[in-house]
């Protein structure tokens, strides 16, 4: 064999194989996604309060539904099923123009009224009308968040029949729906942002941590969410993983406000003698962040001058101010083990302090330690959330200004109802063969653009 053939050859190996590479990295369409969750959400409907809110429930409802605006990393507006937006000089209206061509799964078109329907029924309290080709918001007073408050998921456009159909405008729609157990949905073939790659996403509802875990080990799981102590023992293995910016706020709420001055004295007693460092840095194997305030600081930018720092002394000394020290009952979620784990490491904190605290399964205590999922990465929208839901003061603010925020946050903490702990990030863990997969700073998944390929060999 001459040298010009054995060049051609050589020349023909290297354009095959640069072939071959090139269609393993290119996006292919096809194939079944597969996700496993500890959620078990029994509606799949956004606006079902009944349904708790977690980053799993909020990434369901955002494969099925769209939001009338969505928000960038800094918590800002942009449009999505809105095109543009107006507010009048007072903040008090809101007029937003809903996007032409787009349809729902059942090939309904998207108009103003229907915009305007499922809105209401999320927010029975809101003045919402249409107008045209627009929704118009009326508010009984300024809400500079506004836009960003549209991007929750409980804001998501639904169109509801009569008949309990639920329909929606995502890159997906419901093929089967098990609630509580399973959720397959298809691709939504005319989705207006462009079809997604993959055929399916079959989602298995209520599976622990462990059965994640063994499913991804044994290629039956795709995508797989992970325990805040195990996240980085994954990693060493070699898992494709990835972490949100922290996102979910670990804290002891009490059940009332305090009633006297003592009482909020032994409450930051109790604030101040937690060893939140020890606590990330044993139980939770270096996860997240010591917190003192709700806010974490990439949202806020000024949590750190919270203090989130053990004082046993000072802790000591506010207790030695109290007549009488209550024997306090501290709850926790019975199907978290690292909840246990967390309440007697406080408990042992407090006894150091002089403080008596007992933990119990019961429905009822004097304090619970929870985990509250942020619900948006604009800062007003997430500390809003956490007021609501228990309770805490929350001043309103005309300007959104970081001076008002600040003065926001401070006044929700001095009543002495919630003592925030740790900020911990949501973490997931995925197959080889998932391509092109992101998780946004707020824990939400993007697979629009994922795709199935080959794995590691």
């Amino acid at each position: 064999m001459n040298l010009s053939v054995w060049r051609w050859l050589a020349a023909s190996s290297l354009i095959v194989a640069a072939l071959g590479a090139m269609a393993e990295t290119r996006p292919q369409y096809g194939g079944t996604l597969h996700i496993a969750m500890r959620a078990a959400p029994m509606s799949l409907d956004p606006a079902d309060r009944a349904q708790a809110d977690s980053p799993a429930r909020e990434n369901i409802t955002r494969l099925l539904f769209d939001t009338l605006v969505t928000t960038d990393a800094s918590g800002r507006g942009k449009p999505a099923l809105a095109e543009s937006w107006q507010a009048s000089a007072n903040r008090q209206q809101w007029q937003f123009k809903v996007r032409r061509g787009v349809t729902f799964h059942d090939g309904t078109a998207l108009t103003a009224e229907l915009t305007a329907a499922s809105l209401r029924a999320a927010n029975p309290s809101w003045k919402v009308s249409s107008d045209s080709d627009s929704v118009v918001i009326d508010l009984d007073v300024a809400d500079p968040q506004l836009p960003a408050l549209l991007a929750l998921p409980r804001n998501a456009i639904a169109k509801r029949t009569a008949g309990g159909k639920i329909d929606g405008t995502g890159p997906f729609r419901i093929a089967d729906w098990q609630p509580g157990k399973t959720l397959t949905l298809a691709a939504a073939e005319n989705y207006w942002q462009g079809r997604p790659y993959l055929d399916n996403v079959a989602i298995e509802l209520g599976r622990s941590f462990r059965d994640q875990i063994m499913e991804l080990q044994l290629g039956k799981g795709d995508l797989i969410e992970v325990s805040p102590e195990q996240s980085h023992r994954v990693s060493l293995e070699g898992r494709q993983t990835a972490n949100s910016a922290p996102v979910e706020l670990v804290a002891l709420v009490f059940s009332r406000d305090a009633q006297s001055p003592e009482e909020k004295l032994l409450r930051q007693a109790l604030a101040l003698s937690v060893e939140r460092g020890s606590i990330r840095n044993v139980l939770l194997q270096g996860t997240g962040q010591a917190a003192g305030g709700i806010l974490p600081n990439w949202m806020s930018g000024y949590e750190f001058v919270f203090a989130a720092e053990a004082d046993l002394a000072k802790a000591r000394h506010l207790r030695e101010q109290a007549r009488a020290i209550p024997s306090w009952t501290i709850g926790y979620d019975t199907n978290d083990s690292v909840s246990r784990l967390l309440v007697d490491r406080i408990a042992l904190n407090a006894k150091d302090a002089g403080l008596a605290l007992q933990p119990s399964a019961a429905a009822t205590t004097d304090l619970k330690l929870v985990r509250i999922p942020l619900q948006s990465d604009n800062a007003w929208v997430a500390l809003a959330g956490v007021a609501t839901g228990f309770g805490l003061p929350l001043r309103d603010s005309k300007t959104g200004s970081i001076e008002d925020l600040y003065l926001a946050e401070q006044t929700a903490l001095a009543t002495g109802k919630i003592i925030p702990l740790l900020h911990l990030p949501v973490s997931y863990a995925a197959a080889s063969t998932m391509k092109d997969w992101t998780l946004r700073p707020d824990g939400s998944w993007n697979v629009d653009d994922a795709w199935l390929g080959p794995g590691k060999p």
